[in-house]
């Protein structure tokens, strides 16, 4: 149907944002800039020459089922003079990153030859340039050197490049046709529109406010610049059809819906909470789904487990930003290369209102409360602490923990932990318990690689069964799910995850799933949608 500019008219439930740094997937370590730096020489540059001296090799890859998530281009062996463009770009437009990451490794070398106990002032001269200022030079108690950005420093500089930031906007028809984000860099498309504005922009907000508040077509056409020949391509994201409307829970009790992967909505009459958000599209599918349009209008809290890219979806969170009042993060430990601050990251994309929250520290709210519990293992082993599982204390006196990916390597922990604050009623608990080896997604951040034993031996794995069992056996739970494990197929782009029922996380989890059946639990895996409703006296899915 034909659209006018005089026309009121929402956005479609299908239309995604895909934001882009330096015309690649955008994810946590390519917005701070120490970590974008990095992954850009040892990530995008090094798969960019590898495609173009070899494209058919990536193009076999991508359709090898052993290969999923590899670092392969997915273009069939195509389009490799654009592929060697993006390469000349990047060796242009992020020269100052690509410095800034050689100084990195020279500042790793000059401590790893000259630290020897002593102490450090005659070194701060010798400080590569382009980290001067930028940078403290410490010892841990071990007498083992290292250092640590000012981060807030860090994004005054040039090195924060906003004009390195655009956006993708595309209509999703179904689960299967995106590549994996973390491999494939974006180029043109029919199908695509590019808009070349920083990820703060307000634009955002307005644009993705009108699924569920119309404006004039006219009025959002003026907000963008639409290159000639994608007028209609813009104008197909629209519909002057109403979407349903969303009827906020007005019960007594809690009601709590699965999204898929790790991301929860919980609701009170009085309170809304969405846990690690990615959301589906609206569109005709064979497995059920909630998407955007069961969303409230305003979500009041946030929360952030961790970050990794499938827990932090700016593609999600973008589309959101307008309806949340406050995002509750994990504190980092203060600069350190592979622990950015959420904070800070969360601030320079355009989002208010961000609380840091510490672990064993509460906060109270209306008709809840927060706490941070500790979140052990799933990093490699890499100093990590931006990392929370959350305790969800409601006023009804229900108890709920959002684990995550939290592996319980030190059983001990959470019998501490339920000193503390006693049984938990409901338990969401991943057990992705394979992973992937600590290079995957850690390896650009490392001075030097680790020997292949050492690297598969650091994985980003969840809870095994006999882990998981631990914190059931802890904890007394009523209620168990077993979640985050990347199995919705909206989710292969992201996780690049297929499992069979061979497979190690479907084995394992099965095995605490028929635990928790015979204590008398209620236990499930949870795939798709979900809602139950909470009450003081009975659980209702």
């Amino acid at each position: 149907m034909e659209i006018n500019k005089n026309d009121l008219v929402y956005i479609k439930p299908n239309l995604a944002i895909e934001p882009l740094v330096d015309n690649w997937y955008a994810w946590p370590h390519l917005i701070s800039p120490a970590t974008a730096a990095m992954n850009i020489k040892e990530r995008h540059l090094k798969i960019m020459q590898s495609y173009v001296q070899s494209p058919m090799i990536h193009a076999a890859a991508v359709k090898s089922p052993k290969m999923l998530g590899g670092p392969f281009i997915d273009y069939d062996g195509k389009r490799v003079e654009e592929i060697q463009g993006l390469i000349n770009n990047t060796e242009s437009k992020c020269a100052d990153l690509l410095g800034l990451r050689d100084d990195i490794l020279a500042l790793h070398e000059l401590l790893k030859k000259e630290a020897k106990g002593y102490s450090l002032t005659s070194l701060y001269p010798r400080i590569p340039e382009r980290l001067q200022g930028l940078v403290e030079l410490v010892y841990d108690v071990n007498n083992q050197p290292s250092f640590r950005f000012f981060e807030p420093l860090l994004y005054q500089t040039n090195y924060y490049n906003e004009s390195l930031q655009s956006f993708n906007l595309f209509l999703v028809q179904d689960d299967d046709s995106r590549s994996f984000v973390l491999s494939t860099p974006k180029l043109p498309d029919d199908h695509i529109l590019r808009v070349n504005l920083p990820l703060k922009s307000e634009e955002i907000d307005i644009l993705f406010s009108m699924a569920h508040t119309p404006r004039l077509f006219g009025e959002i056409m003026n907000l963008f610049y639409i290159e000639p020949g994608k007028e209609a391509l813009f104008q197909s994201f629209f519909t002057t059809e109403a979407p349903r409307k969303y009827v906020r829970y007005t019960g007594d009790g809690i009601l709590t819906r699965y999204f898929g992967h790790a991301c929860i909505l919980t609701e009170t009459k009085s309170t809304s909470i969405l846990v690690d958000p990615l959301v589906s599209y609206g569109y005709e599918s064979d497995i059920s789904r909630f998407s955007f349009d069961d969303l409230p209008e305003e979500i009041d809290y946030v929360l952030i487990t961790h970050n990794h890219q499938d827990h932090i979806l700016f593609e999600t969170l973008l589309r959101i930003r307008s309806k949340i009042r406050h995002i509750i993060v994990p504190r980092c430990n203060g600069g350190s290369l592979q622990d950015p601050s959420l904070k800070l990251m969360f601030q320079q994309l355009g989002f208010q209102n961000i609380i840091e929250l510490g672990e064993m520290e509460t906060i109270e709210f209306e008709d809840c409360s927060i706490t941070g519990l500790p979140f052990i293992g799933e990093h490699c082993d890499l100093d990590v602490r931006s990392k929370l599982c959350h305790h969800v204390k409601f006023k009804d006196g229900w108890k709920m923990l959002f684990a995550a990916d939290s592996c319980n390597v030190s059983p001990r922990l959470y019998e501490r932990i339920h000193e503390a604050i006693g049984d938990i009623d409901v338990i969401f608990l991943g057990m992705e318990c394979e992973g992937a080896p600590l290079s995957w997604l850690y390896g650009p951040l490392m001075p030097e690689p680790l020997a292949r034993d050492k690297d598969e031996s650091r994985r980003l794995a969840g809870c095994n069964f006999e882990q998981s069992r631990a914190i059931i056996d802890v904890f007394n739970p009523k209620n168990v799910f077993v979640y985050a494990m990347g199995m919705e197929p909206w989710l292969k782009y992201i996780s690049s995850i297929k499992y069979t029922d061979e497979s190690k996380p479907i084995v394992e989890s099965n095995r605490l799933l028929e635990y928790c059946r015979e204590r008398g639990m209620d236990p499930e895996r949870l795939f798709g949608e979900k809602i139950i409703e909470y009450s003081a006296t009975a659980v209702t899915a």
